[in-house]
């Protein structure tokens, strides 16, 4: 495989074939101009148009005279209040119209030119909370703190018919349907689209792509009722000399039953990713014959090596302190020829308490003159730099080194997939295509176990729990800062992932709902909602990055150095106009498509035309000996 960039935090030196990482073109666009009519649910703002002179903050809708929003397939109004305030940070006070449907929170400001639109599902309110008492104009306020790094605020008169709800517990109720007893909004919306993305993601299909099974490696389905392990997928690849019987006994061994299974194989040198929990060795140091075997089983599986490198993602300290609940992480005196290494990846109460200081680095205001230092004090990028660096450790291990890697965390649920699959979008071109990066979606963190539910709190009013963290979201920043590194590399935009991250929250879709396959299943979630790749392949052209080259056989070795990383603009900021980028790049990234596209007919009608000619010289030539043209690959 060839290999691109460069590892800063790598000692090794790299070979001089590699090319060097690439700073991409500036392109911190979230905003649309159009979006295809029949495809496109008019969901939020963070997820919707937006004119290509403003920010998303200030869409501007075609139809500017109607009150309501263009409703959603089974999308009911619920509740509308006149003479609503909307204080915006950034243009002061608004007043307008405020209806609130099943579905989403939808202002409009009709004293503008043109109209103030705000448009916000309400899977994206994390709490609403009333400040103060009436004022003396009679005025109640509402305070909306959302997921999505933004805080609104609104004022309306007070009720004078007492008994009457105001619109924002009508809101509520809708905003946090599980603790109403409410359906999620997903089970209600059923547009149809021409794909059906519960389809992209066929288990077998993927380990046949990967060549599993093999002389070394098995499918089986041990886990086909989910009774060995609740939280793994039905579909596990294990080595092939361990019987169904001792892989219960390995289970039983590590925390929730997760043991190590395979993620991914290299095509050449039969390395392997295997992902777990950490064992159950406890203060006592206990250990398992069968565990023990089982990770030499994983490394004799690899002719090219005779050493398996485990990778915890934890801090020493922290995998420590687990022994006292437990667990804790591998002896080598107990794993012969393993080696540990510890990535320091703090936990998900680190990471959350890094989001929230970022959010009040960059919303509403940023503070210019202290900037720099006050990005620092969050850090939010040393934590972006810890996983890209643990990602880039393993991907080296695996393809310059020829070595079968384990990777674990506490439960294997949250660090493990954001290292097993970034190193995977390393090592193979195939997660770096559209549908490839849906597949890795799909298999590292939704069938694997990775607990969306509890992360995002979908539907969920208790905002202070503290299983809330920023988990995907970070590794959604890790795929982006590997994109800027490496503009061509990678089929899809930013647009793309910024899609993703706000239907994370958005709860119209089903594909982020729950915290398990097994769950999905018994919810009937792939029966009874819409798939979030079912909207995102009917337009692909939106999502396309007309840079792409395919070269498949690239393993990609970003640069780690926080001198290289950079906070994602695009996502975080995109709410402050004045961060706005000064032309529409996801319009100008459209044009380049079509002009991609018709430059590559031109090419292959030239291809024909050669073709017809060298066939028709030839059996001109009768007698003399032909000769076969083979076409000429050629990327625009």
């Amino acid at each position: 495989m060839e290999k691109s960039g460069s590892t800063d935090s790598l000692g090794s030196k790299r070979s001089s074939s590699r090319q060097p990482s690439v700073d991409s073109l500036s392109s911190t666009s979230t905003s649309r101009s159009d979006r295809s009519a029949q495809a496109k649910p008019p969901s939020a703002m963070s997820s919707d148009s937006t004119s290509t002179e403003l920010s998303p903050e200030m869409r501007v809708l075609k139809d500017s005279n109607k009150e309501e929003p263009q409703l959603l397939p089974n999308e009911t109004v619920q509740d509308m209040a006149k003479d609503v305030t909307y204080i915006c940070p950034f243009i002061g006070v608004l007043r307008g119209t405020l209806v609130v449907t099943n579905y989403r929170l939808f202002f409009k400001c009709m004293d503008r030119e043109p109209a103030f639109v705000l448009d916000l599902p309400l899977g994206v309110v994390s709490r609403v909370e009333k400040i103060g008492s009436a004022s003396s104009r009679g005025d109640v306020s509402y305070g909306l703190v959302c997921k999505d790094m933004r805080n609104l605020r609104f004022a309306h008169k007070q009720m004078e018919d007492s008994l009457r709800k105001s619109i924002f517990e009508v809101l509520m109720k809708f905003a946090f349907p599980v603790s109403n007893g409410l359906q999620i909004f997903a089970f209600e919306y059923g547009q149809v689209f021409p794909e059906n993305g519960w389809k992209v993601y066929d288990p077998l299909l993927e380990y046949k792509r990967q060549g599993i099974p093999n002389e070394s490696w098995r499918i089986t389905k041990v886990n086909d009722h989910y009774e060995v392990c609740d939280t793994y997928p039905s579909t596990l690849a294990v080595p092939v000399n361990i019987p169904d019987e001792e892989l219960k006994r390995v289970a039983v061994f590590r925390a929730k039953g997760r043991m190590p299974v395979l993620s991914w194989i290299h095509p050449e040198s039969q390395a392997t990713v295997t992902r777990c929990s950490q064992p159950m060795v406890g203060v006592n140091g206990k250990r398992s014959k069968e565990d023990e075997k089982y990770l030499q089983a994983i490394m004799d599986a690899n002719a090219q090596s005779h050493k398996l490198f485990i990778f915890d993602a934890r801090p020493s300290v922290n995998a420590a302190a687990n022994k006292m609940k437990g667990g804790g992480y591998e002896s080598e005196d107990a794993y012969q020829n393993a080696e540990l290494v510890f990535l320091d990846i703090h936990n998900i109460h680190v990471m959350r308490e890094s989001l929230r200081k970022l959010k009040e680095v960059v919303y509403p205001n940023i503070e210019e003159s202290h900037w720099l230092s006050n990005l620092e004090s969050t850090h939010w990028l040393e934590h972006i730099k810890l996983i890209l660096a643990g990602a880039l450790r393993i991907a080296d291990k695996v393809e310059s080194g020829k070595t079968s890697v384990v990777v674990h965390c506490s439960d294997g649920w949250d660090r493990t997939a954001q290292l097993t699959s970034l190193a995977m979008l390393m090592l193979d071109g195939y997660y770096r295509t559209i549908r490839g990066f849906q597949v890795l979606l799909e298999k590292e963190w939704l069938s694997f176990g990775h607990r969306f539910q509890l992360r995002v709190g979908h539907g969920d009013k208790n905002h202070t729990d503290a299983d809330r963290s920023p988990v995907f979201i970070q590794f959604i920043d890790c795929v982006w800062q590997m994109t800027r590194q490496f503009p061509a590399a990678f089929e899809f935009n930013e647009y793309f992932l910024v899609t993703i991250l706000d239907h994370l929250y958005s709860c119209l879709f089903g594909t982020f709902l729950c915290n398990s396959e097994q769950q999905r299943v018994k919810e009937e979630i792939p029966k009874k909602t819409v798939s979030l790749w079912s909207y995102i392949n009917s337009q692909l052209e939106e999502f396309s990055n007309p840079l792409y080259v395919n070269y498949s056989n690239h393993v990609l070795f970003p640069v780690v150095s926080l001198r290289h990383l950079e906070l994602w603009v695009g996502y975080y900021i995109r709410w402050n106009p004045r961060m706005r980028p000064q032309e529409p790049v996801h319009q100008r990234y459209k044009e380049l498509l079509a002009k991609r596209a018709e430059l590559q007919r031109r090419v292959e009608e030239l291809q024909r035309e050669v073709t017809n000619r060298s066939a028709s010289s030839s059996s001109e030539r009768a007698g003399s000996p032909t000769r076969s043209i083979t076409p000429v690959q050629t990327f625009v």
